[in-house]
């Protein structure tokens, strides 16, 4: 297939835009590459593509020096003319989603990113795939999304209309968003539930990345919700992977949808949602330990409330995706920080 991943400039971008070329797929990656966290990280994954920074060209397609089958383009999403124009001419079949404004923090303080990347952004990502006859499009939703609610694990069937951040509303907007243009205009649009997602290559404001940094300076780091807050930690190899089984299977329109009992997680329209997690949810404070254990160091601790905007858990039922896509995650904690540790020694050269 023909497939534009945006974000590949990012965490998950980045590693599924190369599973998806070492199993042949024709991939074209997009990213605006923002100055939300370190560029250079950003740039050092697409070297690791074949794109050389000092080639880059907004707007311009410039073809790997590794892959043949990968090209990549710097374009914003809110550049509505230049997005439309491009995905109308390079005619794909499908289209994944992965660019967004990240952190639920961040969105306390920045709300107007969101609303521009996240919400008028993926509009005219969709716009985009509406006039360029998309078959499919995936897009990165988040687990934020079920805010309030404490029925764990948390399942998509159940109504999600409490976010606690900006960041989730915007996610939230998505889905809504997607549905409509599966209703109006036929696209099969299947959104993603991430839940935490870590390892190699990951983001520098993520806590695993925080932690990893601080223990190794030798400095203080903070353990929120005094380390008792639970996290469906889902390595990102697992991650990749029920992104690739769903590329494969479109969405469908369900038959059995009942309009006076309505499921949030599909329609008569072909829509679909579902949670890609661990489904095996991990305390903040032995997360810490897993990683003070990797590293041989012990950690300067300082346990600090829950932060606003923060849920206290998450936790996937994965039970549809099971049942689809006959897949579930299972990467343990301590695989996974292994493979983040090792990588950042190497990446970062500590000795």
């Amino acid at each position: 297939m023909k497939i534009l991943v945006t974000g590949t400039a990012g965490f998950i971008g980045f590693h599924l835009a190369e599973r998806l070329v070492q199993r042949g797929d024709e991939v074209i990656g997009l990213d605006s590459i923002n100055t939300y966290y370190d560029i250079n990280l950003k740039y050092s994954r697409l070297a690791e593509h074949g794109i050389c920074k000092n080639k880059i060209s907004y707007n311009t397609i410039l073809k790997s020096e590794k892959f043949s089958n990968y090209s990549f383009i710097q374009l914003e999403l809110d550049d509505k003319a230049n997005l439309v124009q491009f995905v109308k001419e390079q005619e794909f079949d499908v289209v994944v989603n992965l660019a967004a404004q990240a952190g639920v923090r961040y969105s306390l303080t920045n709300p107007d990113v969101y609303v521009g990347s996240n919400i008028v952004g993926f509009s005219n990502l969709v716009e985009a795939c509406r006039y360029g006859n998309i078959k499919h499009l995936v897009y990165a939703s988040s687990s934020s999304v079920y805010g309030l609610n404490e029925g764990v694990p948390f399942s998509t069937s159940v109504n999600v209309d409490h976010p606690m951040s900006l960041y989730a509303a915007s996610k939230k907007t998505n889905e809504l968003m997607a549905h409509v243009y599966s209703h109006l205009f036929n696209i099969p649009t299947t959104g993603l539930r991430f839940f935490t997602a870590y390892g190699p290559w990951g983001r520098p404001d993520m806590a695993l990345f925080i932690f990893t940094k601080s223990i190794l300076e030798g400095k203080e780091i903070e353990v929120y919700s005094n380390g008792e807050m639970i996290r469906d930690f889902t390595y990102i190899d697992d991650i990749v992977e029920g992104v690739v089984r769903v590329i494969d299977n479109p969405a469908k329109k369900n038959e059995d949808w009942d309009p006076t009992d309505p499921d949030p997680s599909s329609s008569k329209a072909p829509y679909k949602i579902y949670n890609i997690g661990n489904n095996s949810p991990v305390r903040l404070l032995d997360f810490v330990i897993a990683i003070e254990e990797e590293l041989g160091i012990e950690a300067k601790k300082v346990f600090l409330p829950l932060q606003p905007g923060e849920v206290p858990a998450t936790y996937a039922d994965v039970s549809e995706l099971v049942a689809d896509m006959d897949y579930k995650p299972n990467t343990s904690i301590k695989y996974g920080v292994k493979q983040f540790v090792n990588w950042y020694k190497n990446y970062y050269k500590v000795s």
